[in-house]
């Protein structure tokens, strides 16, 4: 059996702080750390809320970030792969620019729009940008209303992407997949009916 690993917290607002939240799970306080954009997601202290995880787990520290959609993760993820990018600074890029936002940057290699968030010198800037066009291919997901990028922000088709991902595709393919079948099945199609085609897609 492998280690244990925290995938999603299902709970209660406790706190917030400025880059952080509590979320209470049965008694237990979980405190995790967020994006400007997520602790507006979430809602004030007393209502219920979920949040996507990502455990960071070094030698003396393990730590818990939380997503207010499976899309912000994903990018969290593709970001701390960036070398020098560390959790504190994919949260204030995640912070500044929305994932469809960071997707068009990407996409046109706009070093000085990734820049904007604090941290994020030039040349950061523009090694994320550089080596994130390399992983998601530059991917568009046409106009349905998501713009381009490697997922949409939220609902079905962003759910897919992160089945996807969770199964070993890369970004591009995932994105690739899934805006394929969302276009066959259009708009409405529910998440089941979307990843058996993106898989089917995939495999051709």
């Amino acid at each position: 059996m492998g280690p244990v690993v925290i995938a999603h917290l299902k709970g209660r607002v406790e706190a917030t702080g400025i880059d952080f939240a509590v979320i209470d799970v049965g008694g237990v306080g979980y405190l995790v750390g967020a994006s400007a954009r997520t602790l507006a997601a979430i809602g004030p202290v007393g209502e219920g809320v979920m949040l996507h995880t990502e455990m960071l787990v070094g030698e003396d520290f393990i730590r818990l970030v939380g997503f207010a959609s499976a899309a912000e993760r994903d990018w969290f993820r593709l970001l701390t792969g960036v070398q020098g990018v560390g959790a504190r600074v994919a949260l204030a890029i995640l912070s500044t620019l929305e994932p469809g936002d960071l997707s068009r940057a990407i996409a046109a290699q706009d070093k000085a729009m990734v820049a904007r968030a604090n941290g994020v010198g030039p040349k950061l800037a523009e090694r994320i940008v550089r080596e994130l066009k390399d992983k998601v291919g530059g991917v568009a997901l046409g106009s349905a209303g998501m713009g381009a990028g490697v997922a949409p922000a939220a609902g079905p088709a962003a759910d897919a992407v992160s089945a996807l991902l969770n199964l070993g595709f890369r970004p591009a393919e995932a994105a690739g997949a899934v805006a394929a079948a969302e276009a066959e099945l259009g708009e409405g199609a529910g998440l089941d009916a979307l990843v058996r085609l993106a898989l089917r897609k995939a495999a051709t």
